[in-house]
């Protein structure tokens, strides 16, 4: 019989699990759960505890149960959550609360899953298993390009987080002067510039173009518009023939919008160079005329002669 307070690891080889339990019984069969399913498991009694140990262990997944003394499991995965080293752990909720209102407080939180007491075995093996395939996925570093998108796509559809994404997107041919979308329209696909080239602008009353970016190959471009759920505010055509490789928009929102960690490591891939785009933004718009038009010349001419 483990002792209150006593911290139980199994020297089984695997990755590393916390379960957080108040209850000795729970806490105890669920360990004995992952030990026999060859995980090295640690527990601990209680929220305080739980997050003690998890924070000197970094474990590759957190089981917790919400209802307990001193610090509950909203507490613990708050608490988690704020500390950088902990913060991108798996954090799964182990609890007999089915309320709607529960399930989508710890969601909100941060919470990667919910499993339901009484549970079957596999339904917490299973659970694992998937957070452990999203962390594997989240961990590898793809290249801004339709082969590293590509691959993301399809680890994130085989870790089985995400149904029903197209393993390849089709990639689609625009002539020059072609417009690829239009202020004021709603997005309906993410694109990515294979070759070519393709500038945004806004149009002015008086007919002429005021020139917000240029794109190049290995560019991303509307992702602003998609994410912001909003009509975009600028419009784009093709400055030179270009291929284009369309991503449907249901498709990006649903890999944005169904877990936060893929959401981030999505982002990044597709916005690897915003912080180069805003800053000539701003120094376009707060420039005077002159700077303007010369800086906008200078960018053209580095964006287009990389090599010259």
């Amino acid at each position: 019989m483990v002792r209150k307070g006593q911290e139980i690891k199994y020297d089984y080889h695997g990755e590393p699990m916390v379960v957080i339990d108040d209850n000795n019984d729970l806490r105890e069969n669920t360990a004995e759960i992952l030990d026999l399913a060859g995980y090295n498991t640690l527990t601990a009694e209680n929220g305080k505890r739980g997050v003690e140990v998890a924070t000197r262990e970094k474990p590759d997944v957190i089981v917790c149960d919400i209802m307990m003394p001193e610090l509950d499991g909203y507490g613990v995965l708050h608490l988690l959550r704020k500390n950088p080293d902990t913060q991108n752990i798996p954090f799964i909720f182990l609890t007999a609360k089915t309320e709607r209102s529960d399930f989508r407080k710890g969601m909100e939180m941060g919470a990667d899953d919910y499993v339901t007491k009484p549970f079957e075995d596999i339904e917490l093996l299973n659970a694992i298993e998937v957070r452990l395939k999203k962390s594997e996925v989240l961990q590898q570093n793809y290249a801004a390009s339709p082969q590293g998108l590509s691959q993301f796509v399809k680890d994130v559809k085989n870790s089985g987080l995400i149904k029903h994404l197209s393993d390849q997107y089709a990639v689609e041919t625009f002539h020059k002067k072609q417009t690829l979308y239009q202020e004021g329209k709603r997005p309906r696909f993410l694109y990515y510039l294979v070759n070519g080239k393709v500038k945004a602008f806004k149009s002015h009353e008086d007919g002429k173009e005021y020139i917000t970016d240029l794109f190049s190959a290995g560019d991303f471009i509307g992702y602003t518009a998609l994410i912001e759920d909003k009509n975009y505010d600028d419009s784009a055509s093709i400055l030179e023939d270009a291929e284009i490789m369309e991503i449907p928009k249901d498709e990006f929102l649903g890999m944005i919008y169904s877990d936060i960690n893929i959401a981030t490591k999505f982002i990044r891939i597709v916005t690897q160079n915003v912080k180069e785009k805003e800053e000539r933004l701003l120094n376009l718009a707060y420039s005077s005329l002159r700077k303007r038009v010369a800086r906008a010349l200078v960018d053209i001419h580095e964006k287009f002669n990389k090599d010259g």
